[in-house]
């Protein structure tokens, strides 16, 4: 069956009985997506736990836009956004279909944030470094909704909310970033800075406390948090899969652990 059968049956279809789950994952060093890694073995087996979803919308960490865009090409290419990894990286492709489909739907749902469709991304190394270790056959349409730099972080959040309802239709909602990421103080080491375990530690809390306004607020949170997310877009794919949370949803972790002085991968199973 195609992708756009597919889809075209998952928008015609009713609300599944099961909710598909929403995932946040930490995706850290690139080279997860090429080495067989404690990270990269976490992320294959968090996609067998789950219901084979009928497509994936991924917010990365990677594609920033002025405006919201939503991927909505046949066949989005793979993109090489990195610099100074061996060639084996370079070399990776994951050419999961897309669906235009998909798009309109996102697009649609988004009632109080336009979305405007675009045929000129494709997958950057947030969304197939990740996808190609859960669904290595590359077969789960695959779609990407841009950060619009402009907006706040509570719009992020409402944003995942507006969107929410696809996981009834069985769309895996993924967000790709890191709760902490600062490439500044990045040691090559598998260590942990205080600062990065405590933020770390106080999102783990905050998440499970469903405190949803002090996560949007983190930049109130402190000096281990101005540490922690000296830049935002790392950390608002998470705004996201929390948006689409709802009381029913459980809570879970997986591959909880900060490395490289100041990356956490903790990586979040909603539902």
């Amino acid at each position: 069956m195609s992708s756009q059968s597919i889809l075209s049956e998952l928008s015609e279809s009713p609300d599944l009985e099961t909710t598909m789950p929403a995932l946040f994952i930490g995706h850290g060093n690139p080279m997860n997506a090429v080495e067989d890694t404690e990270f990269s073995r976490a992320w294959a087996e968090a996609a067998q736990a789950l219901p084979t979803p009928k497509a994936v919308l991924c917010v990365s960490a990677h594609w920033e836009t002025i405006g919201t865009r939503v991927t909505a090409m046949e066949q989005p290419k793979t993109i090489h956004d990195l610099h100074g990894f061996p060639r084996a990286l370079f070399e990776k492709q994951y050419p999961a279909p897309g669906s235009p489909e998909l798009a309109q739907s996102t697009k649609e749902l988004a009632h109080q944030t336009p979305v405007e469709l675009d045929w000129d991304w494709g997958l950057d190394h947030g969304a197939w470094s990740v996808l190609s270790r859960m669904y290595p056959a590359a077969t789960v349409p695959v779609i990407q909704l841009s950060l619009d730099r402009r907006q706040s972080p509570a719009a992020h959040y409402q944003l995942g909310r507006e969107l929410r309802g696809l996981r009834k239709k069985g769309v895996l909602i993924l967000g790709s970033g890191n709760i902490v990421h600062n490439l500044r103080a990045i040691v090559w080491e598998d260590k942990a800075y205080d600062w990065a375990l405590e933020f770390d530690l106080r999102m783990k809390d905050l998440i499970l406390a469903r405190d949803h306004q002090a996560i949007i607020g983190y930049s109130k949170l402190g000096r281990a948090a101005e540490l922690s997310v000296p830049t935002p877009e790392h950390y608002l794919p998470l705004l996201y899969v929390l948006g689409t949370q709802t009381d029913a949803d459980s809570t879970t972790f997986f591959a909880d652990k900060v490395t490289l002085g100041s990356m956490s991968m903790r990586s979040v199973r909603i539902g």
